[in-house]
């Protein structure tokens, strides 16, 4: 769905960049994603500002919007849990707080003012089932229900993008096992799984940030709403990406296996394993490459040892 939204103006302030008639307010300028986008716009030239409002705090963000003037407004803030979502089994309220409440007053508050929000919300809101089994390439699609209720984290998110599908100037982008080209980032799919005493192996549709956030950014230039899977098409299991990562980064590296009862053993809450449908966004945007072909271009080619 395409939605006619309000311009915006401003002056560049609190780490934006020049730019015209597109200005974006970010949010979660401490994390991850929230700082890679602030750098993209940077990159591109695209006026942006962070903003400084808590998500629950429904006057903050309304001044942050009339300081800033925006044409988009971009949501990477929430609570995901550190140093995982184990975290949030013991801190449901606070959970809620950011996840559902932050995430519905933000929404609110942009509908009132005529604006785009994309969202960065969450996959892992699916599991493996009868009718998609595993390496049947069958994926979840964006009008599939969440059936994960596995983990506190997932059930806030299962249940905030419910109640986003009713808010037409939403764009909710389903992230999953995000994955960066920083391979020193603690947050990156890749060096998690690195560091891991053992892992298990389970194919899982990912997302390669250095190639699908240039495309969040377009997709809020194109004023797209809706629930889009946010993952690079097909999937890719934990061994496989182990076995580039020897064979592009660490010829060294080893690592061990363990089951998924094994695993149930070091973690609070069970960690939802899916392939998510990526028709949609291939639709979009054709040039999208496969989850192993993004990989080696983005993140593996870039860090090969022997062009160092």
């Amino acid at each position: 769905m395409v939605v006619p939204l309000s311009s915006g103006a401003g002056n560049s302030s609190n780490g934006s960049s020049g730019g015209g008639a597109l200005k974006f307010l970010i949010y979660g300028r401490t994390g991850w994603i929230g700082g890679l986008l602030g750098k993209l716009c940077r990159e591109q030239g695209i006026d942006f500002v962070y903003g400084s409002g808590r998500l629950e705090d429904r006057a903050g963000l309304e001044a942050d919007i009339a300081a800033a003037k925006p044409s988009h407004v971009m949501n990477a803030a929430g609570v995901t849990g550190r140093p995982n979502v184990d975290w949030c089994e013991d801190h449901r309220v606070e959970t809620i707080r950011a996840n559902v409440v932050g995430t519905l007053n933000l929404a609110d508050v942009c509908r009132g003012h005529g604006l785009l929000l994309v969202n960065f919300a969450t996959g892992c809101i699916f599991e493996y089932d009868g009718g998609h089994q595993i390496d049947s390439g069958v994926g979840f699609t964006e009008e599939d229900a969440p059936n994960f209720v596995g983990s506190f984290y997932s059930k806030t998110k299962a249940m905030v993008e419910e109640l986003l599908k009713n808010y037409e100037n939403v764009c909710t982008l389903r992230v999953r096992m995000p994955i960066s080209s920083d391979l020193a980032n603690p947050r990156n799919f890749i060096t998690k799984i690195t560091r891991y005493e053992k892992v298990v192996n389970i194919p899982n549709s990912m997302t390669v940030l250095d190639e699908l956030l240039p495309i969040s950014i377009e997709m809020a230039k194109r004023n797209l709403t809706g629930i889009w899977n946010f993952t690079n098409p097909g999937v890719v299991s934990h061994n496989e990406i182990l076995e580039m990562y020897r064979q592009y980064v660490d010829p060294s590296f080893k690592w061990k296996n363990f089951s998924l009862e094994e695993q149930a053993k070091v973690i609070v809450a069970p960690r939802s394993n899916n392939e998510l449908d990526t028709k949609k966004l291939s639709s979009e945007f054709p040039q999208l490459l496969g989850i192993k072909d993004s990989l080696v271009k983005y993140v593996f080619e870039v860090n090969s040892k022997s062009k160092k």
